[in-house]
């Protein structure tokens, strides 16, 4: 599967009024471009910290369900975060991480994901749920579940090496995705 249209399929099961903070690079500019909302927080520039800002999120706003949309570089970046989400048990925070074994956004180097588990990672550190699907299929049966269960929750979704050629960069300023964020996320929903 192309990480951009599993982004967008992702992205399509998620309720309005859900928080979702993407990690920074393709990831978060394939969400932007697919399926932008206020709701949306993007992280521009600051690699792996989408979960400790999921996490914070979460915690501050037990009665919304926060999405964090992670890539394996970014998780492997602040590994520490996923003992931190599981020792906090915030049963509304759920990880979904888009794997391609790869820094997609910097060349496609290669990432140590395709021997470091990291679905079996966030279990061993507490996580109460956490499953690897790999194809249309597995993703559309893990989706009709997901997110009805409590986490704090890992779906880790294996997608193929390679960016959509010509997506565009997030627009708005980091000012300007904070305040309309926090607006958002402030209101009822």
């Amino acid at each position: 599967m192309k990480r951009a249209a599993t982004v967008d399929r992702v992205a399509d099961a998620l309720e309005p009024g859900w928080l979702v903070v993407a990690c920074n690079g393709m990831i978060g500019r394939e969400l932007y471009t697919q399926a932008d909302a206020p709701t949306r927080f993007y992280m521009i520039g600051s690699m792996g910290l989408a979960s400790s800002i999921g996490l914070g999120l979460a915690l501050v706003q037990p009665s919304k369900t926060v999405v964090v949309f992670d890539g394996d570089g970014n998780v492997l970046m602040n590994m520490g975060t996923l003992g931190s989400v599981a020792a906090a048990g915030v049963t509304n925070f759920y990880h979904v991480v888009f794997d391609n074994a790869a820094h997609g956004s910097t060349g496609d180097q290669r990432t140590i994901s395709d021997s470091v588990p990291l679905e079996e990672v966030a279990r061993a550190a507490g996580y109460r749920r956490a499953l690897r699907v790999k194809g249309s299929e597995g993703l559309d049966a893990a989706l009709a579940t997901f997110f009805v269960d409590p986490g704090p929750a890992m779906l880790l979704v294996e997608v193929e090496r390679g960016n959509q050629p010509g997506i565009g960069r997030v627009e708005p300023e980091p000012p300007e995705l904070t305040a309309r964020f926090r607006s958002a996320a402030m209101k009822s929903g």
